[in-house]
């Protein structure tokens, strides 16, 4: 790279820093759980993580890694190669059933991850002739997939339904109408409102895909998600979905519909024909995690006990947070340099957590998104509120 070009890079990442955007990655030194150990300028310490998406603390529960140890030892660890080629084995068939099975649909497809999953569906299924309608908080991912596609674009303010069915009546010429959300925002932590969105559909003929990564396996009664939570399960058209949050928490995605649909991606969808398949352990270990959702409400309930422990003492403790039920805890700050600052800060009281800003949320939001798990314990809580309470009154946040 020439000198010149080089200066110039430099020169956007020190304005990313002087903003006080920088995005700093903390090292990890043990497995992923609620409690983890860090390196620190000085050495490594134990703090207590609130910022996974280890929602069911299973990303290091013993009977999903001793189901990886399986899958590696009967099925090996690579794959060497794409799906259609030679890269299926009996597990990923097995899962993808389990899957579908699990979320009531007719098949699912797999993917390296659910952004591959959004990445490849868009372009897969629809043409200049269709129209996607997407709320304006989405997932990155989703974005990029939409872009990716020739279909005519249009947007909806998030949760807006008024403006959702506007949206729907400007696209009647179209030949098909999608309508493509989040089922939980990532950043607030807030639902979509999915059976008025349902209902839309209904009453225009579209159709519905919802990316359910941060609900898949604990929102709703037996964890089925956003369209169990909303009564909406058998009217949503296409779920895309994660096995790196809930799901176990290592990699890997899906996307749930009809046969035809998967049929379609199977032969169409990009990531899926041109990324290797995903390897025997996750697939394992997957499987494993799909099981234990079957097999006991246990996890999410102490899921939805934290939550409301965490959500009721930062409140009592005078923090702003966005309101809701959802184990996404935004406690909001504001200015993107006292949001990192406060992170810091935390992690000294040990307390994991980082600071969100801009481009990730909107300017003048920045947070601290806080995600509880089931592998936290109450007195974990109790700490992680009294650390932020001590922050938070010597940085005027709170009342001293």
């Amino acid at each position: 790279m020439n000198e010149r070009t080089d200066r110039r890079f430099a020169a956007q990442a020190a304005e990313i820093r002087a903003a006080g955007l920088w995005k700093t990655e903390r090292v990890i030194t043990s497995p992923q759980g609620a409690v983890i150990t860090v390196e620190t300028g000085t050495g490594s310490r134990e703090v207590l993580n609130f910022c996974a998406n280890n929602y069911l603390g299973l990303s290091a529960h013993p009977p999903v890694v001793e189901a990886a140890h399986r899958g590696l030892d009967d099925r090996g660890y690579g794959m060497s190669s794409v799906r259609f080629i030679c890269g299926t084995q009996d597990g990923h068939k097995q899962l993808e059933a389990e899957l579908a099975a699990f979320f009531r649909f007719e098949d699912a497809v797999l993917y390296g991850s659910c952004y591959d999953a959004n990445g490849g569906l868009f372009e897969a299924l629809l043409g200049e002739d269709d129209a996607i309608i997407s709320d304006a908080l989405n997932h990155a991912s989703v974005i990029d997939g939409i872009r990716l596609c020739r279909a005519r674009r249009l947007r909806y303010a998030s949760g807006d339904v008024d403006e959702l069915e506007e949206r729907l009546k400007s696209a009647a010429d179209s030949r098909m109408r999608l309508i493509a959300t989040d089922g939980v925002f990532s950043m607030d932590g807030t639902l979509a409102p999915l059976d008025r969105i349902c209902e839309l559909a209904a009453r225009y003929d579209a159709l519905v895909m919802v990316d359910d990564s941060h609900a898949s396996g604990f929102v709703g009664p037996t964890g089925r998600g956003t369209p169990e939570h909303f009564g909406m399960m058998g009217r949503v058209d296409i779920l895309t979905s994660t096995l790196g949050k809930a799901l176990g928490g290592a990699s890997g995605g899906f996307t749930a519909s009809s046969r035809a649909v998967t049929d379609l991606l199977r032969q169409r969808s990009r990531p899926y024909l041109f990324s290797n398949a995903l390897p025997p352990p996750i697939v394992a270990a997957g499987r494993a995690a799909v099981r234990m959702l079957e097999g006991t409400s246990e996890l999410r309930e102490r899921l939805r006990e934290n939550t409301a422990r965490f959500r009721a003492g930062m409140i009592a403790a005078g923090f702003t947070i966005k309101p809701g039920d959802h184990p996404i805890v935004p406690v909001m700050i504001g200015d993107a340099r006292v949001a990192a600052e406060v992170a810091d800060a935390l992690l000294d009281e040990g307390i994991y957590v980082i600071g969100f800003s801009y481009p990730v949320v909107p300017r003048e939001e920045a947070r601290i998104r806080v995600q509880l798990s089931a592998a936290h314990e109450p007195e974990h809580i109790d700490r992680a509120i009294a650390a932020f309470s001590v922050v938070g009154a010597r940085m005027d946040l709170i009342p001293s």
